[in-house]
This record gives C-alpha cells, sequence and structure tokens, in this order.
C-alpha cells in the first residue's frame, strides 16, 4: 500500500513539472540564443532628396450644373524655350586691290636682234665694207637711212656715207657680218623733202616735261630691218654708276621743236630704277612705261565682254609675252 502511494506521488509530480514547463513557455515567450559574434557593416549615407518637379498648372474646371453642357476643355499649352538669335557674323572686308604695275618688260632674244653701232657691213659676196655708224628716223619713228663707216686702206681714205635704209638685209644670228648691203646700192643724195630727220646715235632722250632721261648708244634692229630697241644710257639718273637700260622702240615719241625732231619716252626715276639693267651677255629687257589703270566704270563692261571679240595683239618676231613689274626691288 505504501508502495503504491509513494508510485502514485512519484507521477503526480511529473505531471506537476509538466504543467510548469509548459506555462513557463506560454508566459515567457520562446528564449532567443545567445549572440556569439557580431560584425560591423558599414551604412552609406542616403542620398540627398530629388526635389520633384512643380505640377504643370491645369485650369480648374468649371462646375457645371446638372443639364448644362459639357464645355470643352481647354488645351494645356506648355511654354516653349526662346532660344537666342545667332551672333550676327560682319562679312570680312575685301583685300585692296593690287597696286598698278611700274613698267612693262618685253624680253628679245639675242638671236633675233643685232646692235648698230659699230656692226659690220658687207657686200653680197662676203666682202666687209665698212661699219654702220649711225641711222636716221623720221617724224613717225620710221627708218630713213643707215650711215655707213667705208674703209680706207690703212685708215686712210675712211668717209661716212648714208644709204637708203632699204638698201641693207639684216642677218642677226649670223656668223658673219649682220648686215649685207644690196648690189644696187647706192649713196643717198642730200635730203631734197622738207621731211625732218634725226640721227639716233647720241641723241638725248626726253620726258615730256623736258627732264633728260638718257643718251642713245645704240639701236637693235631684228631681221625684218625694223628697230626693236633703243639702249639708253642712264648715268645720273638713278645713281652715279654708269647704267644702261634697254627701251622698246614703240615707247619712244619724235616730237618737233625748234625746227628739230627731239626724241621722247615718259620714264620716271622709279621706273628707271625698276627697269633691269642692259648687258650683253644677258637677255634683253626692253621697257615700256606701264598703261594708266584703266577707270572702274569701264572696266565692267570690258570684263562682260566675251574673250573672243577682243582682238590679239601680236608680237614682234623674236620678242616675248610683255610682263608687267609693279615692285621696283623684285625686278632689280
Amino acid at each position: 500500500m505504501f508502495r503504491q502511494l509513494r508510485l502514485l506521488c512519484t507521477v503526480a509530480a511529473l505531471f506537476a513539472l509538466a504543467a510548469l514547463s509548459g506555462c513557463s513557455s506560454l508566459l515567457w515567450g520562446p528564449q532567443q540564443a545567445p549572440i556569439v559574434d557580431a560584425t560591423v557593416m558599414p551604412v552609406e549615407p542616403a542620398s540627398a532628396p530629388v526635389a520633384a518637379s512643380a505640377p504643370e498648372p491645369v485650369e480648374a474646371e468649371a462646375s457645371e450644373g446638372p443639364g448644362e453642357p459639357k464645355k470643352p476643355k481647354k488645351p494645356v499649352v506648355k511654354p516653349h524655350k526662346v532660344e537666342p538669335p545667332p551672333p550676327v557674323v560682319a562679312p570680312a572686308p575685301p583685300p585692296p586691290p593690287p597696286p598698278p604695275p611700274l613698267i612693262v618688260l618685253r624680253t628679245i632674244e639675242r638671236s633675233a636682234a643685232h646692235t648698230l653701232l659699230d656692226s659690220e657691213v658687207q657686200k653680197p659676196d662676203g666682202k666687209v665694207v665698212g661699219r654702220a655708224v649711225d641711222m636716221t628716223a623720221d617724224a613717225a619713228g620710221k627708218p630713213r637711212e643707215m650711215v655707213v663707216n667705208l674703209q680706207g686702206f690703212l685708215g686712210v681714205g675712211d668717209r661716212k656715207v648714208n644709204f637708203a635704209w632699204g638698201a641693207f638685209h639684216f642677218t642677226p644670228g649670223a656668223k658673219g657680218a649682220p648686215i649685207t648691203l644690196t648690189p644696187t646700192a647706192v649713196p643717198s643724195g642730200p635730203n631734197k623733202s622738207n621731211a625732218l630727220e634725226l640721227q639716233l646715235l647720241d641723241a638725248t632722250v626726253e620726258r615730256a616735261n623736258g627732264a633728260k632721261v638718257g643718251r642713245v648708244v645704240d639701236v637693235l634692229i631684228d631681221g625684218n630691218a625694223q628697230p626693236q630697241a633703243v639702249v639708253l644710257d642712264v648715268s645720273g639718273m638713278v645713281s652715279t654708276d654708269r647704267r644702261t637700260i634697254a627701251a622698246n622702240w614703240s615707247a619712244l615719241r619724235f616730237v618737233t621743236r625748234d625746227k628739230e625732231l627731239h626724241p621722247q619716252i615718259d620714264l620716271s626715276d622709279a621706273q628707271i630704277n625698276a627697269t633691269p639693267p642692259y648687258t650683253s651677255d644677258k637677255p634683253i629687257r626692253a621697257v615700256s612705261p606701264a598703261p594708266p589703270p584703266a577707270p572702274a566704270a569701264s572696266a565692267a563692261p570690258a570684263a562682260s565682254a566675251p574673250a573672243a571679240s577682243a582682238p590679239t595683239a601680236s608680237a614682234p618676231p623674236g620678242a616675248s609675252t610683255a610682263v608687267a613689274v609693279s615692285n621696283a626691288r623684285a625686278v632689280r
């Protein structure tokens, strides 16, 4: 009996323990596990809040009463951003016109022209009979006579004889005498006409105002017996050194003053200084004054005219195309 009572007490104690454990879990809840190790993670700072865009204004709808027709909604017009006008760029000014040319140069081949002074004169059989020492020209610039110093014996009996210009043939590139006297040539008598003639050698060339340009020291003749240029001694014009230049025959004018012919050419000191010197070992560059510039009003119609209608001037034999020179230092 005592043994059974003891067993019942043990069972009752077990039930009491079980009841107590259930109430404890209900009252206190589940127990958390202990923290063994903790890791600190860095937290990035929150970015600044983005400002919300302002809502677009919308016109409030008018209250509509019952039975009233609905009014159409007005479209919402968004303002457009006005772009500033582009900056106005001023056009670049046109370049200044080039300076007018100072002189015009023409190249004459050495084989196409020969000097007159002291050139040998021969007969058709090749025998040299004398040397040319001068020539005459009329007021139009046309050659009239050639003065030949006919040889004597050992210098004795030399005499100057005038022959008509048409009595000679010129061969500039010949190895022998460049001037040949025709068989029928006869000395010219005294000038019976009233036409004035000018002896070219040693004649003084002037400007229109009377200022001296230079002295004629030679004449260049081509194969057609036409003068192409005169050689002028311009020493003292632009420097004290002896200097000669070649001037185009067409640039000369022959004017009458005091019943005599006077050669003229319009070459200023600057133009003389811009002309290359004449030497026997360099190409012949014959100078002419540059023509005055054409007025602007007359230049426009000339530019609009067709190029084919303009006449083309032919250069003399042995001469190249003329070249305008505007810078004096570039020429020298």
